[in-house]
């Protein structure tokens, strides 16, 4: 047990101050910090031999589970990638040790060979999901499919019907049920430490540069490339929020705009590049020359050279001709740069989520209202109050799990247990399996639909 200052409790509480009426009401509560041990391996099974993987898309998501397979070889093995950026495909092989053979342009090639591996991993952009999907499913494959599942709600029904007719493993990189924070949460509210769950706000803030840079310049930033925002950015969320509650979603509406990033907002004197003499660049949050070249950050889609003493010529090339040296202002982007949602669960509990590009932080943020007890929570550190014993107790990640990649461990934590499912062919293995994503992303779908036409929708 630790004792805590009055300081150490209004952090942990997540606020700046105590009236005298709220510091009187928590004066005989006890401060604690429970040791709250997770076991991330306490369900892997270990395969007698690696389970095999062909990866379609070599870009950032591509390497974070190929990279599982690098690190873990005794689990899974790559042999086989699509790629058509040369460079990508030839650095993925060339990690890998991947046969030319099996190095294809486009992720249609692969399938003009018969089934050569145990699984096919689609880290192809959002709009290139369902075609992989289905002809995989149809051959036979095994899946780890990057969400969203489709771009459109029919062809996620269409996966679902043709998976289990094939009677296929599927996992949805649905990563945040992976992560133990929120394994944390979850195991807190399902042995009844807050009593009945009664309500759920939750918020995430993009941030602003990070907006910018994947929602507006980026590959997300068209709908018709990729997904409308709240599903593209959030579905994590609402599919976090689905797990939590344990119920069904019965009732939702939802508002938001593009209100910012469009032409009509450009300040006079800026121009289509930031590298065409802007005239108001230095002082633009979004400069792409601070951003990319001075700072060097975001650079996880640019294809850098190996030398990093290259580096500044080659971003100042990729930013003078590429889409991210663009002005925020004037790109063809349609996303929505804020969002909120309400909902209606069974059972009573209500949520709310909002999605939000102007902050200057990052880091989803959630407060957990049961009847006899709730949390306060950051992505890292989570306090509970118990209304019953007055007690206060905080639970930090750092300190409590081990984490070994990105999205608080969950990245690998999903690579570990497809491997379980596949090696067992037991998808009861997976958290995030495509029967449990489908819920949330018919939120999704439910809550654009609500957004452009001002209405409460039922969920079926």
């Amino acid at each position: 047990m630790k004792n805590w200052s009055r300081r150490e409790l209004l952090k942990a509480l997540g606020v700046s101050a105590l009236s005298g009426g709220l510091a009187h009401d928590l004066a005989s509560f006890k401060f604690s910090e429970k040791n709250y041990e997770l076991d991330l391996d306490q369900n892997f099974v270990k395969p007698d031999k690696p389970i095999t993987a062909i990866t379609l898309g070599a870009g950032n998501r591509g390497n974070v589970y190929g990279n599982y397979a690098g690190k873990n070889p005794e689990n899974m093995k790559i042999v086989g990638v699509a790629e058509p950026i040369p460079v990508r495909q030839e650095r993925y092989a060339e990690k890998h040790d991947i046969k030319k053979k099996n190095c294809f342009a486009t992720w249609e090639h692969v399938f003009e060979k018969p089934k050569f591996a145990d699984a096919i991993i689609i880290t192809t952009p959002d709009h290139l999901h369902y075609g992989p999907a289905m002809q995989a499913l149809e051959m036979g494959y095994d899946l780890l499919l990057e969400k969203p599942i489709a771009q459109k709600w029919q062809e996620c029904k269409d996966i679902l019907e043709l998976a289990e007719r094939k009677n296929s493993i599927v996992a949805v990189c649905h990563v945040l049920r992976y992560s133990p924070y929120y394994r944390k949460i979850k195991e807190v509210i399902d042995n009844k430490e807050l009593g009945e769950l009664v309500s759920v706000a939750h918020f995430e803030p993009i941030q602003h540069v990070h907006m910018s840079h994947s929602f507006v310049r980026g590959n997300w930033g068209k709908e018709a490339d990729s997904n409308p925002a709240i599903l593209a950015k959030s579905c994590h969320d609402l599919d976090m929020l689905r797990w939590w509650i344990g119920k069904k979603c019965l009732h939702l509406n939802s508002f938001g705009s593009l209100k910012w990033f469009k032409e009509a907002n450009a300040p006079e004197g800026s121009t289509a590049r930031c590298t065409d003499g802007c005239a108001v660049e230095k002082t633009c949050p979004y400069s792409a020359k601070r951003i990319y070249h001075e700072k060097q950050s975001w650079l996880h889609h640019f294809d850098l050279p190996k030398d990093k003493t290259e580096w500044p010529d080659a971003i100042m090339k990729n930013i003078t001709e590429g889409p991210y040296g663009r002005c925020v202002y004037r790109c063809d982007n349609d996303v929505v740069d804020h969002q909120v949602m309400s909902m209606l669960f069974e059972d009573e509990i209500t949520a709310s989520f909002n999605m939000e590009a102007f902050t200057s932080y990052h880091g989803r943020k959630s407060r957990i209202m049961g009847s006899m007890g709730d949390i306060v929570g950051d992505g890292q550190e989570m306090t509970i109050v118990n209304f019953q014993t007055e007690e206060v107790t905080r639970w930090n990640v750092k300190e409590h799990a081990k984490i070994k990649s990105g999205h608080g461990g969950g990245d690998w934590g999903i690579a570990q247990d497809f491997v379980s499912a596949v090696s067992q062919k037991d998808a009861k293995l997976l958290t995030s399996n495509l029967q449990a994503s489908m819920d949330s992303h018919q939120m999704a779908f439910l809550a654009e639909e609500s957004r452009k036409s001002f209405k409460t929708m039922k969920v079926s």
